[in-house]
């Protein structure tokens, strides 16, 4: 069953030492070279730290093994999982049974990264990188730590720690960090078991123990509560430490018992290292180990550490040193030791050895602490690297940047050890903040950082320092070399040091060390203040000065950490640009910028909120130095750039990028300082210079482009809406588009603008709408070609003569082109005009909204070179004097778009209203109301298709012009209504009982149009319909108060007036009151107009009216000067001259009369 438990881990070990041993003893192998020589024995080679592909590649290349490069590559490969490679895939063996791991950790598995080395070496050595790890969040208690699980972020690959040595004198036989560890183990059950804490049997610990391999490991994610007051609890601790230690069961299970009866010959109290190796040595054999191989690397080990302990020692004879390392080499040599040396020859050497131990552990201590003895300064080289493998043993070997979750419970047992080791308080505090920066370095997880500078500040001297514990710490020496001079130092100066000189390190690079991990910049910063930084200086003594604020000279040497990281990020960023430049395909210019911005944002965010408690000025420095550091570069450039081309672009853009950010920081940096003076040390690019002719020259080029894609996209335009919610024409959509994308681009550019920039810009604008609405203006045609030719002017007569035929009335053919104009000039085709009308008006306004934004943001940057140096208020002038130069470049250009647009909108609605009245229901409308008798053509029974015009326009109009077509519309009913009142033609006369009714009619047509107050307002229909009452109020009238008003009327009259600078026509106007009387049902009407101007009865004329007859009566300009319409033809202006000379003749007899009698 015990076999079982060992598992994969243990017959791996096996498997793979006979693997090599027959590898090494089958023949082979031709040649074996050790450090020492070549060499035939395979009793001194340690098999299990020899590459196993080494000795095969060796053996298929010529059979010559170097166990040197044989047991490197066995150190190099134990970074990686040993593979196997096979066509299905590679897989990979694990250190331990997975089923007996527990369940599978949570977090992402991270990327493989190089291991620097596999040992714990003090300061120096580095680690596995771990798995993503959990933050530890911490609270004291007696012992220590405590720790509590929570998320984190990926941890940072360990890079090159570059931890400078402690400095301690080195192992002079060779022990490995296996072996240390190994020792460690021993020593730390020897120190619980003289205690008393551990002092059980080996059976009981065999009915305790878990029948999984490494069942004592737990993780913080597993949770288990133990309780440390039982000896069933310090067992379970024990096998925690045996777990994390990589101790095997079966060599504790053998450790264990020999220690127990080590313990139980011995009185309880104080151990020492050489008793322990020496009871394990007596009571520990072959038979115990499952091969030879483990044996002998073990009982080597042991004999290392005596020699390691007791050979160097100054207080032995000559005699005592031979006697030692005699005993010592009968004790490595396998045959004499355990086959031709009996027991009690082993037991002589080995009670030698004893004395020899006995008498320095009887030597009394140098400083008279408690507990001191000779190996405390004697050894204590080997000691601190004992106590360090302890301390790693508390960090979870399957996450190293996390403390178990016994940590606590644990770090009480090893004080055990303090006693043996002559560990004080204060090196604890010292190796302990060692080990946790040393996890940091290894695993990049912040909060071991703190941790250890919370323990490098319990180092700081106090008053009630024990003296001879401090001069103890002094005379444990480390030695180091620094420029070029070997000096001393005591065990916490060389900690201090030695993170130091790290920290220093990293600081001088900070942003290739900290931008993926920005938090442990603050944490490197508050140990550097801790442990303090070199300073230049002559004194002979290393000096270490702390980081106070306000001390000088570590403003100076914050100062130099700040000019040499920029340095060194410029220099790192320019070494791979041109090769991220052909990865990218973009301008290396381009990219250098952007990565510079890159550095001073990151200084700006990150570092200098920490920095600048120690150095003020370390962003401007940055700033400064970023800048002059492009400047350099860009300047050839700039002498090359002639036009506007992609990379000119991108590099100018991302140059200009730079330039303001740069002087932003800078900026906002001396004033937080107060300072001024430093003001000028940023020289702008000369962007602005080499812009400004290769802008104006792009968009030029522009203003071509978007006026040839106006012009194509107003040809393909059919006036068909886009859809049910965009009502506009599509043209207008790609107008927009390509204006909006010329704006974008010119704003995109990111490049200094000059005010003739956005000058060049708005009249691209201009002209390119301007030119889509004189396109739309042209495509409508005179207004006077809708409205239908005027009947010749008659008289009423009631008795009507049967003529043999009646004359005709004569029309006016419309012109081929106009006549197709007016075809396509359909009423749904010109409302989806409007709406694009109404739709440039929105996108005006939206435009130039953008615009005047977009220049904001770059404005104050357009005069950021000419600003600098003028005082506030000359500043002040400037900008208003800029922006009311901006507002009028608006008014000159955009405003002008908006009154066109609206003028050509109020030319349309105007348009509509006489095309629905005049064209469209000339027929259903005009020629029909009131034909033959009012009573019989009553305007009501008209209004339905009206009303059926007004839904179809209202359906395809938007909304907020609807109001304007209807107006149109109501206006053109009105002038149609006077229409057939004043030049209804022959078929038309009115008597004074008609008139009731077409005053309802009148009113009728109010009311329709101002539909229950949903309609037009009612004030506006009243002030239209005025005229139209006015009108017939005339009809109202006797005849002779008419006449009467004609022949007034008549005396104003001149003959030269042309009929073309008249306005609007007055209801007392004689050309209106001669046509109220031609259309009076009157016979005395009829026969003054017989008398005076010779008209012919209605009788005489067909007025049936043609649909494409065009304007000749003279009321027909009263209702187009109404209407701001058009003027009259040159034959309507004859018969007005002669109906005026006739009235003035007519006049002038009546007054004759009127003096006869």
């Amino acid at each position: 069953m015990d076999q079982q438990h060992v598992s994969l881990l243990e017959r791996y070990r096996r498997d793979r030492r006979q693997l090599i041993e027959f590898l090494l003893s089958s023949g082979l192998i031709k040649e074996l070279h050790t450090p020492s020589g070549p060499t035939t024995s395979l009793s001194n080679v340690d098999f299990d730290s020899l590459s196993a592909d080494y000795i095969i590649h060796c053996v298929k290349s010529g059979g010559v093994v170097d166990v040197s490069e044989a047991s490197k590559k066995y150190l190099d490969e134990s970074t990686y999982p040993t593979m196997v490679h096979s066509q299905i895939g590679d897989s990979y063996f694990l250190s331990s049974d997975p089923d007996l791991s527990g369940s599978p950790p949570r977090r992402v598995p991270p990327p493989i990264y190089v291991k620097q080395t596999a040992n714990h070496a003090p300061c120096s050595s580095s680690f596995r990188d771990p798995a993503n790890a959990e933050n530890l969040a911490t609270s004291r208690n007696d012992y220590g730590l405590k720790y509590k699980a929570s998320p984190t972020s990926p941890m940072r690959p360990a890079e090159d720690s570059g931890i400078p040595p402690l400095g301690l004198p080195g192992l002079k036989t060779g022990l490995s960090e296996d072996d240390l560890r190994e020792t460690a183990y021993e020593l730390f059950l020897a120190s619980l078991l003289f205690s008393g804490i551990g002092d059980y049997s080996a059976e009981d610990k065999k009915r305790e123990k878990s029948p999984k391999f490494l069942t004592g490991l737990k993780s913080k994610k597993e949770k288990i509560h133990l309780q440390t007051h039982s000896s069933g609890s310090h067992s379970k601790l024990i096998d925690i430490v045996r777990g994390q230690m990589q101790i095997s069961e079966a060599l504790d299970a053998c450790i264990r018992r020999n220690l127990i009866q080590l313990a139980a010959t011995k009185t309880r109290g104080q151990v020492d290292l050489p008793q322990i190796s020496l009871g394990l040595l007596i009571g520990i054999f072959k038979s115990d180990f499952l091969n030879e191989k483990a044996y002998i690397q073990w009982k080597n080990r042991q004999a290392n550490i005596l020699e390691e302990l007791l050979s160097c020692s100054t207080n032995f004879t000559t005699t005592e040193h031979l006697n030692v390392r005699s005993c010592l080499e009968k004790i490595r040599d396998t045959t004499e030791w355990d086959f031709k040396m009996s027991a009690s020859g082993r037991v002589e050497v080995l009670s030698s050895i004893r004395q020899v131990a006995l008498k320095l552990s009887s030597l009394p201590g140098q400083f008279g602490i408690q507990s001191e003895t000779y190996y405390w300064t004697a050894a204590y080289h080997l000691n601190i690297r004992l106590y360090e493998k302890l301390l790693f043993g508390m960090f979870d070997v399957l996450d190293e940047c996390q403390l178990i979750e016994e940590a606590d419970a644990i770090m009480s047992l090893i004080k055990l050890t303090w006693p043996t080791l002559g560990i004080t308080q204060k090196m604890h505090y010292g190796i302990f903040a060692c080990v946790l920066f040393q996890q940091f370095v290894g695993t990049g997880e912040g909060m071991l950082l703190e941790y250890a500078v919370l323990e490098l500040q319990k180092v700081s001297p106090t008053e009630e320092d024990d003296g001879k514990e401090v001069q103890y710490i002094n005379n444990i020496i480390c030695s180091r070399k620094l420029n070029d001079r070997k000096d001393n130092l005591s065990l916490l100066q060389a900690i201090f040091v030695s993170i130091s000189i790290w920290c220093d390190s990293k600081l001088q690079d900070y942003h290739r060390h900290f931008s993926q991990e920005p938090s442990n910049f603050k944490r490197v910063m508050a140990l550097a203040s801790t442990v303090g930084v070199f300073t230049p200086g002559d004194c002979a003594e290393i000096k270490l000065t702390k980081l106070h604020t306000s001390n000088d000279n570590a403003a100076r040497k914050v100062k130099g950490y700040v000019e040499k990281s920029i340095k060194t990020a410029c220099r790192q960023v320019a070494s791979t640009i041109d090769l991220e430049s052909k990865v990218q395909r973009s301008h290396p210019l381009a990219l250098l910028a952007n990565e510079l911005r890159s550095i001073a944002e990151r200084e700006l965010t990150v570092f200098w909120p920490v920095i600048c408690h120690w150095c003020s000025e370390a962003l401007t420095i940055s700033a400064v130095m970023l800048h002059h550091f492009y400047s350099e570069i860009l300047k050839p450039f700039l002498q090359g750039v002639t036009s506007l081309s992609e990379d000119a672009r991108l590099v100018l853009s991302a140059a200009n990028k730079l330039d303001q950010y740069l002087t932003q920081i800078y900026t906002s940096a001396c004033e937080k300082k107060g300072s001024h003076h430093h003001m000028n040390q940023l020289e702008h690019y000369q962007i602005g210079e080499v812009c400004r002719p290769i802008i104006l020259d792009w968009l030029i080029a522009q203003h071509a482009h978007i006026l040839e894609w106006t012009g194509r996209a107003f040809d393909l335009e059919d006036w068909e809406p886009l859809s049910f919610q965009q009502r506009q024409g599509a043209s207008i959509i790609e107008v927009f588009r390509i204006i909006e994308e010329t704006v974008d681009q010119f704003f995109g550019m990111n490049l200094p603008l000059d005010i003739i920039h956005l000058q060049a810009l708005l009249s691209i604008i201009f002209h390119s709408l301007d030119a889509y609405l004189q396109r739309l203006l042209n495509q409508l045609v005179e207004q006077k070609h809708l409205y239908p030719s005027a009947p010749p002017l008659t008289r009423y007569e009631e008795t009507v003569l049967p003529m043999l035929k009646k004359k005709l009335l004569e029309f006016t053919v419309l012109d081929k082109s106009v006549s197709e104009k007016l075809n396509e000039l359909t009423i749904p085709k010109l409302c989806i005009r409007l709406n694009t009308l109404q739709y440039i008006q929105k996108q005006v306004s939206v435009l130039e909204e953008g615009i005047r934004k977009s220049w904001a943001l770059v404005g104050p940057a357009v005069d950021q070179a000419s600003a600098e140096g003028e005082t506030e208020e000359s500043l002040e002038r400037n900008f208003l004097t800029s922006s009311e130069a901006v507002d009028e470049l608006f008014i000159t250009t955009l405003n002008i778009i908006r009154d066109t647009a609206t003028g050509a909108i109020r030319k349309i609605c105007d348009f509509i209203g006489a095309r629905v009245v005049f064209w469209d229901l000339r027929d259903s409308f005009l020629c029909c109301l009131y034909r033959g008798s009012v009573e019989s053509a009553r305007l009501e029974s008209f209004l339905t298709h009206i009303d059926t015009v007004l839904d179809h326009i209202c359906s395809l109009i938007d909304d907020s012009l609807r109001d304007f077509v209807v107006l149109s519309i109501c206006r053109a009913s009105l002038e149609g209504y006077v229409w057939v009142l004043l030049d209804g033609g022959p078929s038309r006369a009115f008597s004074n009982s008609d008139i009731t009714m077409m005053e309802d009619d009148l009113n009728t047509l109010k009311e329709f149009f101002i539909a229950g107050g949903e309609g037009l307002p009612r004030s506006l229909v009243e002030r239209e319909a005025k005229y139209a009452e006015e009108i017939l109020g005339l009809f109202t009238l006797q005849s002779e108060t008419l006449i009467r008003m004609l022949m007034s009327a008549s005396e104003n009259i001149s003959l030269d007036l042309d009929p073309q600078n008249h306005g609007p026509m007055h209801v007392e106007d004689a050309n209106t009151l001669v046509r109220v009387l031609c259309h009076k049902k009157d016979r005395e009407s009829s026969k003054f107009l017989k008398q005076q101007y010779h008209l012919p009865i209605s009788s005489e004329y067909d007025d049936t009216p043609s649909s494409n007859s065009t304007l000749r009566s003279p009321l027909a300009f009263d209702l187009l000067k109404r209407s701001n319409s058009i003027h009259w033809t040159k034959s309507g202006q004859s018969g007005l001259k002669i109906m005026k000379k006739r009235l003035q003749r007519l006049t002038s007899e009546l007054k004759s009369a009127a003096c006869s009698h």
